[in-house]
């Protein structure tokens, strides 16, 4: 026993396993707690539009709400509201609807103002905004409805003092509308973008892990040509094989593919390559040690891409630091064309381009790296023969 415990200990892979596991800790802990320390400071950033049809009596709740919400609140067409819901500017469209203050004076009538939530969203902005449409309503009954109902018995020559007293007891008179733009289909599917973009990037880790270190133990016994080219086509092979059981498992599993099959595993290839492509950059530039880099990357994208808490929450730093990271337009891609959005052109625009600088980093490094002697015994007798 002795001997195996000093055996495993000059084993440089022991001390590197205790390395690995210790630095994901490190990394997880750092890039998580930086990311998110702050972000419920940051709740104002998100976006509510209020269209108000109601005139001078809708104007006024409008700057009450502005006055007592604690978000951006914005006052647009309504079409202007519904795309920028679609695109995910705004995070919750509030109505007042045409007659509003009138429902309120009328007894035995109801006042109804009606909400729109984009559901295909990271769970924390949908949670967020389904409690401000509770609050909201609340606030209106109070408000809205005190307000109206003072005005009405006013009307009815009742002292003013006497009027506010009188309409103190007669609230509830606004009810919720509330629709989705989005309808998502049980807990799995609104889980299944941080699934498909965490399961994607650590299989490309420890793919881009398994296809560098090949290419290392050839070394010389292949071109520098030849081993770009061979890397590349076997990473959309694979890329494409992948993505493929991805995405026939999902539907197996009652999975949301809301743009259709053909156009979610399209999107899912892309985003396979890319990140396979990706991950290898950082090992061809400092060999195994950039499998650390990876872990940072993993990390950083998990809390910058809004697949748990939405972007706008985020500090500054990681919200542009993100921009420059693909999954960030994975996420928003996923979401488009799982549970339903629009503009899903413009994140595989952005997809290519990461594809793009990523496999022109591969091809560079793989140009400019001396190449070591080939350590597969095939091609190692094969190079001393041809020395001989």
């Amino acid at each position: 026993m002795k001997n195996a415990f000093r055996a495993y200990l000059k084993m440089p892979q022991t001390k590197l396993a205790l390395i690995v596991a210790l630095a994901a800790q490190i990394i997880f802990i750092i890039c998580w707690m930086t990311a998110y320390h702050g972000t419920n400071d940051r709740i104002n950033h998100l976006k509510i539009a209020i269209i108000n049809e109601d005139g001078d009596f809708g104007k006024t709740i409008v700057e009450n709400l502005k006055t007592t919400l604690p978000f951006e609140i914005t006052t647009p067409t309504k079409e202007d509201a519904l795309k920028d819901l679609e695109l995910r500017k705004v995070h919750l469209m509030v109505t007042i609807p045409a007659k509003f203050g009138e429902a309120l004076k009328t007894p035995g009538s109801k006042a109804v103002v009606q909400y729109t939530l984009n559901q295909s969203n990271p769970q924390q902005t949908k949670s967020i905004m389904e409690s401000v449409e509770l609050k909201l309503t609340n606030s209106l009954n109070h408000n809205a409805g005190l307000q109206g109902t003072q005005v009405m018995l006013e009307q009815m020559k009742l002292p003013a003092d006497k009027a506010q007293q009188t309409a103190q007891g007669i609230l509830n008179k606004v009810e919720a509308n509330a629709t989705s733009l989005y309808t998502v289909n049980g807990m799995h599917n609104q889980m299944a973008t941080m699934m498909l973009v965490l399961a994607s990037y650590v299989g490309a880790m420890l793919y881009a892990m398994n296809l560098v270190q090949v290419s290392l133990d050839l070394g010389s016994a292949v071109s520098k040509m030849n081993h770009f080219t061979v890397r590349a086509i076997v990473t959309v092979v694979s890329a494409a094989i992948v993505s493929i059981a991805g995405c026939i498992m999902i539907i197996v599993l009652d999975g949301q593919m809301e743009g259709g099959f053909a156009a979610f595993w399209g999107f899912h290839f892309l985003t396979m390559l890319t990140f396979m492509f990706f991950a290898q950059t950082f090992l061809l530039i400092i060999g195994p040690p950039g499998m650390l880099i990876n872990m940072v990357m993993l990390s950083l994208q998990l809390v910058t891409s809004g697949t748990t808490v939405p972007r706008e929450v985020l500090s500054d730093f990681y919200q542009a630091f993100g921009n420059y990271l693909p999954a960030t337009y994975s996420v928003e891609g996923f979401m488009n064309l799982g549970i339903g959005g629009i503009e899903t052109k413009h994140d595989v625009q952005l997809l290519f381009v990461c594809l793009a600088a990523s496999v022109a980093v591969c091809l560079v490094m793989t140009l400019v790296k001396k190449q070591s002697p080939s350590v597969v015994a095939e091609f190692k007798s094969t190079q001393e023969a041809a020395v001989n």
